[in-house]
């Protein structure tokens, strides 16, 4: 099988042989683009190449350019932006214009070849997809199964891309580091007590780990702001839910997500935000979430006050049921053993290497 070739773009001879070297070192074949002119001459020549690793900054035309032109040309060519830049912003905007990933200069070579990995793979699966799609009609029966299997694997692949941006929250707001897995997990627990079927449980998941990555567009001076926030940092802040709808509503597996986002802050008495929902207006998904939110509030350490029990925090959630949450899912809640929550916080907590669906499943079975 011919090694997968690789366009490295960079305006910096050092970094292109470094990066061409370790790639080389790892059996693929490299070519060097010094600008992105020469990198589009390559491209328009005729050499074909399954992967670009390009610099944002470059004189003539910079990486979101050269982005958007091979984009249209080349959309079957996955493209990781690199970048000296530590600026979320900076990152999302390639990610809309169209690249698969991004890279943190500096970086380590296992950082460089894990995402290059994920990309070629990410490619080999969408192109797999579009090969089963063209022979549908001929192949229906023998490849229904592989085409299901294919299909679930490009949603894994994204799903990596949708945990690293969850991961770079969590380093834009340290206080909050982990609490998104954790609430993912205790949400997925309350929602597999109440009898909802896989697949919605699945969607509800991503709403709840995905919760606060419209935090990702909040200034820092506001969201890292350890004092009190005025009333126009209040306003500003709480855009956070709206902002998270709109990253997400375009993602098609992540629609119905996206409406657990927008809504993640709705009280069921009505009085929350940003739209003064009420009961049932508010969807189920996010009404679980309020519960499993404030669980991992207070049984989490903050800045401001320690922990507390899981005794505690029931009590809270109980005092709270008909005006913040809904009674039906305190009640289920309520019903579930006190040491499941500490058992998948510990899990949680452990950094295991896996989006948390498995270790809810295990302990609400």
């Amino acid at each position: 099988m011919p090694a997968d070739r690789i366009l490295v773009v960079d305006d910096e001879e050092t970094i292109r042989e470094i990066v061409s070297s370790m790639l080389t070192i790892a059996n693929y074949k490299c070519r060097q683009a010094a600008s992105g002119l020469e990198a589009l001459a390559l491209l328009e020549s005729g050499e074909e190449f399954e992967l670009m690793l390009s610099d944002l900054m470059m004189a003539d035309l910079d990486g979101i350019g050269l982005l958007e032109r091979t984009k249209e040309k080349f959309p079957d060519m996955p493209v990781v932006m690199v970048t000296a830049v530590h600026d979320i912003s900076v990152a999302l905007d390639a990610l809309r214009n169209g690249a698969y990933d991004y890279l943190l200069k500096p970086f380590e070579r296992e950082q460089l070849l894990a995402t290059v990995r994920r990309a070629l793979e990410n490619r080999r699966l969408k192109l797999e997809n579009r090969a089963y799609q063209t022979n549908l009609e001929s192949l229906v029966d023998a490849r229904t199964q592989q085409l299901k299997q294919t299909m679930l694997d490009l949603e894994r692949s994204y799903g990596m891309t949708l945990e690293a941006l969850g991961g770079a929250l969590d380093l834009k707001d340290a206080e909050t580091e982990g609490h998104s897995r954790r609430v993912t997990a205790f949400t997925m627990a309350i929602a597999r007590q109440l009898g909802l079927p896989n697949d919605q449980v699945k969607i509800i998941a991503h709403g709840a780990f995905l919760h606060d990555i419209g935090k990702m567009a909040i200034p820092d001076a506001i969201l890292r702001k350890p004092g009190a926030l005025t009333p126009d940092e209040v306003i500003i802040m709480r855009e956070h839910c709206y902002n998270g709808y709109q990253i997400l509503k375009k993602i098609p597996f992540l629609t119905e997500a996206a409406e657990i986002v927008y809504s993640h802050q709705e009280y069921f008495d009505g009085t929350g935000y940003p739209r003064q929902l009420k009961g049932e207006q508010i969807p189920l998904g996010a009404r679980i979430f309020a519960v499993a939110d404030t669980l991992d509030a207070i049984i989490s350490d903050r800045p401001y006050r320690a922990a507390r029990s899981v005794a505690s925090a029931r009590d809270e959630i109980n005092r709270c049921k008909g005006s913040q949450f809904d009674p039906e899912v305190v009640n289920t809640f309520l019903s579930m053993p006190e040491s499941i929550w500490e058992d998948l916080r510990k899990e949680i907590d452990a950094q295991i290497p896996r989006f948390a669906y498995s270790a809810a499943a295990k302990h609400s079975s």
